[in-house]
């Protein structure tokens, strides 16, 4: 018998007012917890709100916001840019390469953000980037000289 994890989503305000609801009235925090089908963290993690500020505390979820990824120095997005245009032929892995390679070997920037970066320049292959089909009606072929004698 394995011991799985039980998943638990965000907690709904009234989820957390059955909580305490039921563990006044009981003082089990276990089957306060089962009742109202949240984990016995949540329940640790709202008691001190609950203890200061009641039901109403309860209300306020703090959410967090989006997170600000971490943007790439410009000077990478430009040598980036630059050697797409020298270079259309190289992909993203080639670039991101190259950059380490101008760094001793140590990675600069990973082959998804040279690709976000192309992207955001207009110089990522429209056709691979929404998977269109060509004139055939097939999708299109990501090596296309592969399979030809």
């Amino acid at each position: 018998m394995s011991k799985q994890r039980i998943y638990y989503p965000h907690t709904t305000y009234s989820q957390r007012r059955l909580l305490f609801q039921i563990w006044e009235e009981t003082q089990n925090t276990l089957q306060a917890c089962r009742e109202s089908r949240t984990s016995l963290s949540t329940f640790y993690y709202w008691k001190e709100r609950f203890e200061k500020g009641g039901y109403e505390a309860l209300k306020e979820c703090e959410k967090p916001g989006p997170e600000k990824g971490i943007r790439v120095a410009q000077e990478i997005q430009e040598k980036v840019v630059k050697m797409k245009k020298e270079r259309p032929e190289w992909g993203k892995r080639r670039i991101a390469d190259e950059l380490s390679k101008e760094n001793s070997w140590v990675p600069v920037i990973s082959p998804n953000a040279v690709r976000r970066i192309l992207v955001e320049n207009g110089l990522w292959p429209e056709q691979e980037e929404a998977g269109q089909k060509n004139s055939s009606g097939q999708p299109a072929a990501r090596h296309p000289n592969r399979g030809k004698a």
